[in-house]
């Protein structure tokens, strides 16, 4: 997911704050869906790749819509990237706001939801 706005300073967060609010984002999850993820960690990082600096969420994996034999497989990775969802927001309510937006967009990819759908949805 890329960012949508910018902001000329940081909110500071530490890895702890950051992570409990991703944590918190992903208990707003419906139990029905979370119950439904399957084999997929979320991890937090500082910073996206090089190649896309911009991003603040990636979804690595086999969607579930599209998984067929799929026996000892690593689990997908859903990454929120702290730094660069700092850098985009300008107040701690923004940063709420993004992390859940974040953690719902890249959970949807994890569920076969792609980015056009996302747009037409308003998640993206």
């Amino acid at each position: 997911m890329q960012f949508r706005r910018g902001c000329s300073r940081v909110l500071e967060l530490t890895e702890d704050e950051f992570e409990a609010l991703v944590a918190d984002a992903l208990d707003e999850i419906p139990a029905e869906l979370s119950q439904v993820m399957d084999n997929v960690v979320i991890m937090v990082e500082d910073e996206a790749p090089d190649e896309e600096p911009e991003l603040l969420g990636l979804y690595e994996g086999t969607p579930l819509t599209d998984r067929g034999d799929y026996t000892g497989v690593l689990p997908d990775v859903i990454r929120l990237f702290r730094l660069p969802i700092l850098r985009i927001c300008e107040t701690h309510e923004d940063v709420l706001d993004e992390i859940a937006i974040t953690v719902v967009h890249e959970i949807a990819h994890h569920f076969g939801i792609d980015d056009d759908r996302l747009h037409e949805l308003g998640w993206a």
